[in-house]
C-alpha cells in the first residue's frame, strides 16, 4: 500500500455493492476504503471525522438521496470531491450532478478499471465523466435537443422524481423536510412546466426520459 493513499467513502444503500466495490478497491495498492455509509444522511453525518479524498456516491439512495446529499456535504466543505455512481441511462442526471458540484460522474455498468481510473483522476483534482455520458452530452449538444424535464429547478426535479417514483406528498414533505404545502407547490408548478394533468402523467414523462430503472 502507497504511504499516502487516496481515502475513500463508499455511499451505497446496498450492502453487497459497497462490500464488491471495497474489495475492488483494496486490491489496488494506492486506495483505501476509510468508511462507508448506506444513506445520503448517513454519508453527511460521517464525512467531517472522516474527511476522505472521495465520496463514491449512489444517486438513488432511500432518504434525502445522493444529489441532496452532494449538495449539503459540499455546502459545509467546498473542496469535498465527490464521485456520482449512477444505475440511470439518462443524461439528465449526469447534468444535475456536474451542476451541482460533483467531481466526476460514472454509470454503474461501467467496467470495474474505470471506477478504479475515475478515483484517480477525482483525487488528483480532474473531473471524470463516463465516456458514454460525454457522447450522449455531446450529441445533445450538436443536435441542440433538450429533454423537457430540463426545465425543472433542482428542488422541482428532485420533487419530480419521487413523485414519478409514486411517493406522496406527505412521505415526500417528511423525506425533504419541507411542509406539505410546499411540495404541493412544486406540485402544481411541475405539471404546469411538463403539462401533465396527474402523478402517473409525471411517471411516464420520468420513464421516457430514462429517470426510472426497471
Amino acid at each position: 500500500m502507497s504511504p499516502n493513499p487516496i481515502k475513500v467513502m463508499l455511499a451505497d444503500d446496498h450492502a453487497v455493492v459497497r462490500m464488491g466495490f471495497r474489495l475492488l478497491l483494496e486490491g489496488t495498492n494506492d486506495i483505501k476504503v476509510v468508511a462507508q455509509a448506506e444513506s445520503g444522511e448517513d454519508a453527511i453525518k460521517q464525512y467531517p471525522s472522516v474527511n476522505p479524498d472521495v465520496v463514491v456516491m449512489d444517486i438513488s439512495m432511500p432518504g434525502i438521496g445522493g444529489l441532496e446529499a452532494l449538495t449539503r456535504i459540499l455546502s459545509h466543505n467546498p473542496n469535498a470531491r465527490i464521485l456520482v455512481l449512477s444505475a440511470h441511462e439518462d443524461t439528465i442526471h449526469p447534468k444535475r450532478a456536474l451542476k451541482s458540484g460533483a467531481a466526476g460522474f460514472l454509470s454503474k455498468r461501467s467496467a470495474a478499471e474505470q471506477l478504479i481510473a475515475a478515483i484517480r483522476q477525482v483525487a488528483s483534482g480532474k473531473t471524470f465523466l463516463d465516456p458514454h455520458v460525454a457522447q450522449e452530452l455531446a450529441v445533445q449538444q450538436l443536435t441542440g435537443e433538450q429533454d423537457p424535464v430540463e426545465v425543472l429547478s433542482e428542488k422541482e426535479f428532485k420533487v419530480f422524481m419521487r413523485l414519478a417514483q409514486g411517493q406522496s406528498v406527505n412521505d415526500i414533505a417528511k423525506e425533504m423536510f419541507l411542509s406539505p404545502r410546499t411540495v404541493g407547490t412544486h406540485l402544481y408548478n411541475i405539471k404546469q412546466k411538463l403539462n401533465a394533468g396527474n402523478q402517473a402523467e409525471l411517471a411516464l414523462i420520468a420513464m421516457r426520459s430514462g429517470l426510472l430503472t426497471k
